[in-house]
Order: C-alpha cells, then sequence, then structure tokens
C-alpha cells in the first residue's frame, strides 16, 4: 500500500496595494515656506536699508574728508579735523583683550558642562550661564566701575613693573601711580570679556554636546581615555562651533557701549600702551557725542558707525567661510 502524499498548502501573500504619494505641500508646509521666505527676505531688506541710511548718512562726512577719515587720529568737527583712526585702533584693541580673556575661560567652561560635570550639577550651570548672558551690559557696567576696576589696578601695575622691561608696550609714564591704570583699555577689555564670556560659553557647550553618541562611545571602546575621545570626537566635531563663538563673542565686544563708555577716559590718539589711562571706541564715541552733535559732526558719528557695521560684517562673513570650509571629525591621534 503506497502512502499518499500530503496535500500542500500554498501561502496566499496579500499583494500590497500601492500608496499613492503626493508631492503636493499642505497648506501647513506652504504657510512654513512662506514664512520663511518673508524672513529671509525681512532680514537682507533690513540689513540693507541700515547699510542705505548710514551711506546716506555719512556721506557729507566722506566727501569732506575723504581717505583721510580713516586716518585722522582727532576730532575736532569744528575746525573740519576729524577721522576714527585713533578710535578704529582702540577698538580692535578692547576687542582683542575682551577675547583674550573670555576664550579661554569659556572654553574650559563649556568642556566641563558638557563633558565632566554630574548631571545634578549640569542642570544649574547651564542655567546660570544663559541667565549671565541675558544680564544687561548696564549691570556689567556697573559691576566693572564699582569693584573690577579697583580689583584689576593692582594686577595692571604687577605686569606693567615685572613685564614692561621685555615687553614695552606694558609700560605706563608713572609706573608707581594707580591713577595711571584707572579707566584703561585693558580694564575695558577684561570688563568686555565678562559681558561676551557667557554667549561664548553657551554656544561652545551646545556644540560639545551634540557630539555623536556613536563616535563617543567607539573611542571608549578603542581604548580612548575621557580626554583623548574629548580630543579626537568632541572638539574636531565643535570646531565650527569654536570658530562661530569666538568671532559673535568679538563681533559683541567690538560694539559693546555702556561698559567701555562708562569705564574709559576717552581720548582720540593711537592707544599704545593699553595698561595706561585713556582709550575710546567707535561705539562709545558714538554714545557720548550723539545728542550734542549736528551737521559735520553728526555726519562723522554716521560714518563711524557705517565702518563699524561693515567691519562686523566683514567679521562674520570671514566667520562663515573659516566654518563652512573646517571639517568636522578631523582624523586625530587618540
Amino acid at each position: 500500500m503506497s502512502a499518499e502524499t500530503p496535500p500542500t498548502l500554498e501561502l496566499v501573500r496579500p499583494v500590497p496595494q500601492r500608496r499613492s504619494l503626493s508631492s503636493r505641500p499642505t497648506t501647513s508646509d506652504r504657510v512654513f515656506v512662506s514664512g520663511s521666505r518673508l524672513a529671509a527676505i525681512a532680514t537682507l531688506l533690513i540689513m540693507g536699508l541700515i547699510g542705505y541710511f548710514l551711506t546716506v548718512g555719512a556721506w557729507p562726512a566722506l566727501e569732506q574728508q575723504g581717505w583721510q577719515f580713516f586716518t585722522e587720529k582727532q576730532w575736532l568737527p569744528e575746525t573740519g579735523q576729524y577721522g576714527i583712526a585713533g578710535l578704529l585702533e582702540g577698538t580692535v584693541l578692547v576687542g582683542v583683550i575682551a577675547l583674550i580673556v573670555a576664550v579661554p575661560v569659556s572654553f574650559g567652561a563649556a568642556l566641563f558642562i558638557s563633558e565632566y560635570a554630574p548631571p545634578a550639577l549640569k542642570r544649574p550651570l547651564v542655567t546660570l550661564v544663559d541667565l549671565m548672558a541675558a544680564v544687561p551690559a548696564v549691570i556689567y557696567a556697573i559691576w566693572a566701575l564699582i569693584f573690577l576696576q579697583a580689583q584689576l589696578l593692582s594686577v595692571a601695575q604687577w605686569l606693567s613693573v615685572h613685564l614692561g622691561g621685555a615687553l614695552p608696550f606694558l609700560t605706563v609714564k608713572t609706573p608707581d601711580s594707580p591713577s595711571s591704570y584707572t579707566s584703561s583699555a585693558f580694564i575695558a577689555g577684561v570688563a568686555v570679556g565678562f559681558v561676551i564670556m557667557p554667549t561664548i560659553t553657551s554656544i561652545m557647550r551646545e556644540v560639545f554636546s551634540q557630539a555623536p553618541v556613536g563616535e563617543r562611545e567607539g573611542a571608549i571602546a578603542l581604548g580612548a581615555t575621557k580626554w583623548g575621545m574629548i580630543r579626537a570626537v568632541v572638539l574636531p566635531f565643535g570646531r565650527a562651533g569654536i570658530i562661530g563663538g569666538i568671532m559673535l563673542g568679538l563681533g559683541r565686544a567690538l560694539g559693546e557701549t555702556i561698559v567701555v563708555y562708562a569705564l574709559i577716559s576717552p581720548i582720540f590718539d593711537w592707544t599704545t600702551h593699553p595698561l595706561e589711562s585713556g582709550t575710546n571706541t567707535i561705539a562709545a564715541h558714538i554714545a557720548s557725542r550723539y545728542s550734542e552733535s549736528n551737521g559735520n559732526a553728526f555726519a562723522g558719528l554716521l560714518a563711524a558707525g557705517m565702518v563699524l557695521f561693515a567691519f562686523t560684517l566683514v567679521i562674520n562673513t570671514a566667520a562663515g567661510i573659516v566654518v563652512s570650509r573646517s571639517r568636522s571629525g578631523a582624523a586625530t591621534e587618540i
């Protein structure tokens, strides 16, 4: 008797229905795209109008002074002698000093908060940094005028006495007199450094915290130490954020007004000795002379503002080029 072959069961698989994919944008998509486009156009339009207003208002001064406006160290509109050479140099000097003070502290604070701080401490530190970035500059100005300047006088005197021989630009005319160090570019730069420090810290911390978790774990799995992982993964990934934070801080420092205005003793000559009393910046000069200026003097202030506006645009553009050329995740030895 032959064995009967059991019937073969055929599985009937359902044929998947093809879904119709529509490329037509929804109402919310159209609203979002239109809103984004309008915001971008409005931003460009506002920037263009600001530049146009400054150029038109500054033209009488530029027409009268010509290139001398950029090389003249005096500000005497009533005699036809006024320029921003000293103001421009003082602006750059205060900004550089502010970066020297702010960048190392901001970099270390951002790394500590993102990589080393325990969870119970991390959230309060993030909140504190964000709150410090929101503090009005006038509060920093009052604090620097009442407290910080008095503390920095001894620091400036020590730098002049002990390092002035090796670095002549740190010397002052009367090094034994504390009044020689008040209202200097050094004090203004340090104060501005405290102003921009929270902004730079916040940007760097945010970028460091976005480093890929997989690459972090891969570096640790290969035997890297905590610092080795940071050096191989976090820092290359955050290179653009570091540059962006520094450049944004520089832009803020160049345009800082009230802090510098409250601290400096205004002069219009080149500031070759940053520890010595006396300096000036474009923003502080505009604030101090705006209410009493008219005619050519007012046009000169608008011309100074136009230069500061253009200077900031150039710095931000250069920062964008550097950031676009920086490559995230560059090879680094663990």
